[in-house]
């Protein structure tokens, strides 16, 4: 793909929301009832995938609300102001101005550029209701997408309204294929001197049989060996840099899925994978570069200041973009202490080198003793955008969960749109009747759909 131009980007998020589209996905959200999830289906397709590994027993034990049982809708006009976003930080980014500013202030081993790797599996987190939608952070190492693929899988309609949204066989394909494409050319990009197929990846993370999303390493380690490449799940400390190359016992790691949530090595036991990226002994991806130009939550300020973006050159209808969809964001500082405190009520705090909604508050919760920890620490604060609701059928009344979108990108292209059902402050997996949902978007004509003809399938 080649790099955005900032000045000839689409304006398609400036368009006045259409009401009746928006209002066609806000009444299926709240009175659609319909359950796409076929359990048996769903087992079906775990075990074909893994099942010398149980791996549905092990989802059941140790993440029972990963799936959820309903979809959730989304208009058209909603999904293309994501891409809209997508496409506006994917021209910022692409700016030498930007990238000087912030690499300038990242650690030593984020200015280090890899021939080439753009970073797979970016997940652009969006809050998206009626009213407004906002991003509300970047990670460059979203996990999820194959557990969506094989969610994917177990859909099913049950009126011939809803038929038209389910994903095909040829679709869900597709998208795996895609997920193969990524890493064959991350691979590619970084051996543009010596080429030589891709053989062997390692997808690594701390303890990685005891991570919550582990049943995901298993069905990437499946995906790639059946196209021919050779997997290791693995822990950091196993491996050992020899020779320029860097080894799993005896076999020659080509290429490393970094799901490590230290993003730029600094701990000690990163130290062997540490020193073969800066010596380019393997392909790691994603990289602490991409980290410190995306996913880093200070450039949530960046994106979000019209008069720095204007001294970068930023084209004002991208800076319209940016600024209409993702909130407001500044830097807590000692100096704007007493500010943030009075409008805490309208604010998220979070850490600005944290992940997983870790040591991130709403400011209506926050208490005086948070408060002086936030004050210490390095965080953000953002204004707040109310996440979307789901109702989903309850025991003995409907249930209303809160969702949000997560956008999966690879070089600047959406490969897959997922929901994440949740009670709480933030996404947990720990809610019944909640986790991954697939997304259905609506088309642009959304107003004629015919929502009495779903009644009977429709409430509960």
């Amino acid at each position: 793909m080649s790099e955005p131009d900032a000045t000839a980007l689409p304006i398609a998020s400036q368009t006045v929301l259409s009401v009746p589209e928006m209002a066609v996905a806000s009444q299926l959200n709240s009175e659609c009832f319909c359950i796409s999830l076929n359990q048996q289906a769903l087992q079906q397709a775990l075990e074909s995938e893994i099942s010398q590994h149980e791996l549905s027993s092990l989802i059941q034990q140790r993440c029972p609300h990963l799936f959820a049982e309903h979809p959730v809708f989304l208009s058209h006009r909603q999904a293309q102001r994501m891409r809209d976003t997508i496409d506006a930080i994917e021209a910022v980014v692409a700016l030498p101005a930007y990238r000087n500013f912030v690499l300038a202030t990242a650690p030593d081993i984020a200015r280090h550029t890899p021939p080439g790797q753009r970073g797979v599996f970016f997940g652009y987190d969006f809050h998206v209701n009626e009213q407004h939608s906002g991003l509300i952070e970047v990670n460059t190492n979203a996990g999820g997408a194959m557990l969506n693929a094989i969610l994917a899988r177990a859909q099913r309609a049950c009126c011939a309204e809803i038929e038209m949204y389910v994903p095909s066989r040829s679709s869900i394909d597709a998208f795996e294929t895609r997920i193969i494409d990524m890493f064959q050319q991350e691979w590619a990009l970084a051996m543009t001197q010596r080429q030589r197929p891709l053989t062997s990846i390692a997808i690594v993370d701390e303890n990685p049989e005891q991570q919550y999303l582990y049943p995901e390493f298993l069905l990437f380690q499946q995906l790639f060996e059946r196209h021919g490449i050779h997997v290791v799940i693995a822990g950091p400390a196993t491996f050992r840099l020899e020779n320029a190359q860097l080894w799993y016992g005896e076999t020659p790691i080509d290429l490393v899925y970094n799901r490590l949530t230290d993003f730029y090595l600094e701990q000690p036991e990163h130290q062997v994978l540490r020193d073969a990226y800066l010596c380019d002994a393997m392909v790691l991806t994603p990289h602490p570069q991409t980290h410190a130009l995306y996913a880093d939550k200070r450039n949530l300020v960046l994106w979000t200041d019209r008069q720095r973006l204007s001294a970068w050159g930023v084209a004002p209808a991208i800076q319209d973009i940016l600024c209409d969809n993702i909130p407001r964001t500044e830097l807590v500082t000692a100096d704007q202490s007493e500010r943030l405190w009075k409008a805490r009520h309208g604010l998220f705090f979070k850490p600005a080198a944290g992940f997983g909604s870790r040591a991130a508050y709403r400011g209506d919760k926050i208490t005086q003793r948070v408060w002086q920890e936030i004050l210490a620490g390095q965080y953000i604060a953002q204004a707040l955008v109310k996440p979307g609701e789901r109702m989903i059928a309850g025991t003995d009344a409907a249930q209303a969960l809160k969702f949000d979108l997560r956008d999966y990108v690879y070089d600047g292209e959406v490969l897959w749109t997922a929901a994440r059902l949740y009670q709480g402050q933030t996404t947990n997996f720990r809610t019944p009747g909640g986790g991954f949902a697939p997304v259905y978007v609506l088309p642009a004509d959304a107003g004629t759909l015919n929502l009495h003809s779903m009644d009977v399938c429709c409430h509960p």
